[in-house]
């Protein structure tokens, strides 16, 4: 085990700090960061709650809103949402909303509280597909509604993509933790089992009364020029593989990275942690237009990551790319002994019916689609939300309440 990737890259407030982060709440009426939130995690009364002491309340409302509160305290980006509409910040800066939940997710967890309790069985039963974030909220969300919900999972570990996240940013514990609290709810997991190949769309159509295709984007893009260059590797396949290994593994000491994502944030940061000394990250985006949060960037490049922006890789022969900058007449050349590319992601729905996920659906109702007993949410869901464990949240508690009304006769 790397010691420096596991070790948590923010320290956690302690009982007086998280108090004085609290107090510098407005306690505003009508609160923007509840409304910012895509979750509806309700910041706002949480934050009351730690300000007046009551830690158990503010657990109650997180965990009654929010099934992966644990999870998103840490890795929401919380400065395009609830912070960015925190009152305060035209006074100061922010509340650190993000530190203060996790504090109180702690606090739960710390003195083993059981906040969620399901309904009696009302006699229907949902197949979810995929553990993900947004799998695991829809189930805990339809067994609070009563429905019986089994998960079947390709892996022989549940979690999705939340086990790509970085040990440093998500330790492997609270998804197990959070996994455990929705075991416990009543919620069946299968393991080990490829819906497509080991069990088919129709065979769980005949066993339950609905299905819901929570297919995550865990399979990362090969650009065209890359493809069967023995130096790439996606940024996925990396992630998971440092992941797995809990930063005990041996890598180059100059390592290429190609995407400005919070995924290719992810990467260099690792790459650092677990001591690769020269990382250098070229981003198609300016920095005034980038897709990586604030705060991912920000710890990237205090690690001492080089990060050129705007440029796009043009010509790679091996271990070399040639890059083009998109506005100015300049060329970059760089070689690696390790390409990593972090370009985007793509689902694996073979054999799922591929018609299901890709129909040209209303847009207005993303969670639909020609089969009335299959329904999507999360990444491949055509929704409004960022492919975000929070955004998948929010389409996972969306579509169990129309599930619900479809199948409950509501």
């Amino acid at each position: 085990m790397n010691e420096k990737y596991c070790k948590d890259f923010e320290n956690a407030f302690s009982p007086l700090t998280v108090c004085e982060e609290a107090s510098r709440c407005l306690l505003c009426l009508d609160a923007p960061c509840s409304k910012a939130c895509p979750a509806g995690t309700n910041p706002d009364k949480f934050i009351r709650s730690v300000r007046f002491r009551n830690f158990k309340g503010a657990a109650e409302t997180i965990r009654e809103n929010n099934a992966l509160g644990a999870i998103c305290a840490r890795v929401c980006p919380t400065e395009k949402y609830c912070q960015k509409g925190c009152s305060r910040s035209g006074i100061d800066h922010p509340i650190d909303i993000g530190r203060i939940q996790r504090y109180v997710t702690d606090f739960e967890e710390a003195t083993k509280m059981q906040i969620l309790k399901a309904d009696k069985h009302n006699g229907k039963s949902v197949a979810i597909v995929g553990s993900g974030p947004s799998a695991l909220q829809a189930s805990v969300s339809l067994r609070l509604l009563g429905y019986d919900v089994t998960i079947y999972e390709k892996e022989n570990v549940l979690g999705g993509m939340l086990r790509l996240i970085p040990e440093y940013r998500l330790p492997d514990r609270v998804v197990d933790h959070e996994i455990k609290r929705i075991e416990d709810l009543g919620v069946k997991f299968i393991t080990n089992t490829k819906v497509g190949e080991d069990v088919t769309i129709e065979q769980l159509k005949e066993k339950h009364d609905a299905v819901l295709l929570a297919v995550g984007y865990s399979y990362g893009k090969i650009l065209p020029m890359f493809k069967d260059n023995k130096y790439v590797v996606s940024a996925v396949d990396l992630l998971r593989k440092i992941k797995a290994n809990k930063g005990d593994v041996k890598l180059p000491d100059n390592v290429l990275v190609i995407g400005g994502g919070d995924v290719a944030m992810d990467v260099v940061t690792s790459l650092k942690l677990i001591g690769v000394k020269h990382v250098s990250d070229v981003v198609y985006e300016m920095f005034s237009e980038f897709k990586a949060s604030k705060k991912e960037l920000e710890g990237a490049q205090k690690m001492g990551v080089t990060i050129i922006d705007g440029y796009v890789p043009s010509e790679v022969k091996d271990n070399e790319v040639t890059f083009t900058h998109r506005e100015i007449q300049s060329k970059l050349t760089l070689k690696a002994d390790m390409i990593v590319l972090a370009v985007g992601q793509y689902p694996d729905v073979t054999n799922l019916g591929v018609e299901l996920v890709k129909n040209e659906v209303d847009v207005g109702k993303p969670y639909f689609t020609n089969d009335p007993k299959v329904f999507v949410c999360g990444d491949i869901a055509h929704s409004r939300f960022d492919k975000t464990v929070v955004g998948g949240v929010r389409t996972a508690k969306e579509v169990a309440l129309y599930i619900d009304m479809m199948i409950g006769g509501k």
